[in-house]
Order: structure tokens, then C-alpha cells, then sequence
């Protein structure tokens, strides 16, 4: 004889809480669940409501201060807003942007003082700084010699341009200290060791280099003589 099945006891509250709680655990439920991103979000997104909503009739019935509290919250987040906006575009903007900039300042220098300058930066590590003070060093020298006429405002790509006229046999190695320099000042980059010495050793060519001054080519005469070396 097959034994009457027997009815399942009855389901209480909170048994019946603690089922539903561990079905809905279960992965398959998980994966629609907003994550805590979405639900941050929905969050600000409903209290934007509610503040623009309490902000449109300060004065009507049941508005009152909450509504005036709405407004200056409203003005201060988008004062926050502004000030947010122009910190990151000067943040993200170089502090060196102007490749206009002068290469040389109108504070009295010798192209020995730049070197000094350059070395102890690049012990330092600071290797934009160090590319700098070499480029300057450059410059003063070609100036010191009479290669180059002083000229307030020469920037670097200007001296690449005319002390290559001068130089034409430096004129690459030149152009390459230049874009060196350009990458790590303006560039942002944190420019290296390998990269000051690459300078380095245009400055040393540059200081062995006895060419004919750039004011006085065109006084040469038609044999291309001068006596000026």
C-alpha cells in the first residue's frame, strides 16, 4: 500500500523572508542590479531635481527659506563649477606654453654662469631645467663672440634658424638641441640624462667652432675673404 503523501508544513513570515532573500542573491539577479556608480548618480541626479525645483518659487506657499537655501546652494555650485573648470584648464595647461617665449632674459649673464647652472640642475635630476640653462649657454656664447648681434626676445627656434646661417655646419646638430629643449619645456616631458648630454655635446662643438659672424656675411667680399678670423 502506497503511503499517502503528506502536505508540506506551512511556510511562517519569516521563513518565507529568508527564501526570498537567498533567491535573490543569487547571481542571476545580480546582474542587473545598478552598480554603485549608477546608483551615486540616480542619487545626485534626484537631488538636482529637488533643488532646482525648491529653486523656481522661493517665495510660493511651502517654499519659504528652503527654496532661498536652494538658490544660494544652486550659485555656489556653479561658482564651484567655474573655479573647477579654470584650475584644470591651468593645470593642464604648461606653465612653459609660449614657445614665443625669450631664451635669454634682460638679467646680465655670461654663457660660463648658464654652464654652472646647467650642471648643478642636471646633478639635481632636473633635466628641463638643465636643457635649458645649456641652450642658454649656447646663446650667450654666440653672442659673446660676435657670432650672433644680442637681440632682447631671440627665441629658441629664432637662434636654431640664425646660428645655423652662421653655422652650417651645426646647423642639424643645432636644430636637434632646439627640439630637445622645445619637448622638455614645452613639451612636458621629463626630458633624461641621454638627452642633456645630446645638448651637451652640441654646446662643446658649438664652443670649438670658429665660423664667420652672421652681421659681417654681408660684407664679404665677391672672393668670399675676410679677415676677420
Amino acid at each position: 500500500m502506497i503511503p499517502a503523501l503528506l502536505d508540506p508544513p506551512p511556510v511562517d513570515r519569516d521563513t518565507a523572508r529568508e527564501l526570498a532573500r537567498r533567491e535573490l542573491e543569487k547571481p542571476v539577479y545580480q546582474r542587473d542590479k545598478p552598480s554603485w556608480l549608477e546608483r551615486t548618480l540616480e542619487r545626485l541626479a534626484e537631488w538636482l531635481r529637488d533643488l532646482f525645483s525648491h529653486a523656481q518659487a522661493p517665495n510660493a506657499k511651502g517654499g519659504g527659506a528652503e527654496g532661498w537655501i536652494s538658490i544660494a546652494v544652486i550659485i555656489l555650485l556653479v561658482i564651484a563649477a567655474v573655479a573647477l573648470v579654470f584650475w584644470l584648464m591651468r593645470g593642464g595647461r604648461n606653465r612653459r606654453s609660449s614657445k614665443n617665449e625669450a631664451l635669454l632674459d634682460d638679467e646680465p649673464s655670461t654663457s660660463s654662469d648658464h654652464r654652472t647652472e646647467a650642471e648643478r640642475l642636471a646633478a639635481a635630476g632636473e633635466w628641463p631645467g638643465a636643457i635649458r640653462e645649456r641652450l642658454r649657454a649656447m646663446a650667450r656664447n654666440l653672442e659673446e663672440r660676435a657670432i650672433l648681434s644680442p637681440r632682447p626676445g631671440r627665441t629658441a627656434d629664432e637662434l636654431a634658424t640664425e646660428a645655423g646661417m652662421a653655422l652650417p655646419e651645426l646647423a642639424d646638430d643645432l636644430r636637434t638641441a632646439v627640439r630637445i629643449f622645445d619637448d622638455v619645456w614645452y613639451g612636458d616631458r621629463p626630458g633624461s640624462a641621454d638627452e642633456y648630454a645630446r645638448v651637451t655635446a652640441v654646446d662643446e662643438r658649438l664652443r670649438s667652432t670658429k665660423p664667420k659672424s652672421l652681421d659681417d656675411a654681408e660684407l664679404l667680399p665677391a672672393d668670399g675673404w675676410s679677415s676677420r678670423w
